[in-house]
């Protein structure tokens, strides 16, 4: 689930990952990487968050406010803080 930061940074090269606030209403893909520390990856863990899991966009707010997301069929509020940390691959 960690990964070292010299790893996180040859995956954040690849142009097909993004954050999940660079998704927009309605698009999915899968988490790829958690790129925050042990306390953010250990709180999204907790919500059933971890790499390989589907996550779909379902309302992000305008400006700087949370994003509602669907995974393992639950529907979550994540703020733009600890949605900018999870890396999710387009499917």
């Amino acid at each position: 689930m960690f990964t070292h930061r010299h790893r996180q940074r040859r995956i954040l090269r690849n142009k097909n990952k993004l954050t999940l606030t660079d998704l927009e209403n309605g698009q999915t893909g899968n988490i790829v990487l958690i790129a925050g520390g042990r306390m953010a990856a250990k709180r999204l863990a907790d919500l059933g968050l971890t790499p390989g899991i589907e996550i779909k966009i379902l309302r992000k707010a305008l400006f700087s406010g949370p994003i509602v997301i669907e995974a393992c069929g639950s529907k979550l509020v994540i703020g733009q803080g600890l949605a900018s940390k999870i890396f999710v691959g387009l499917k």
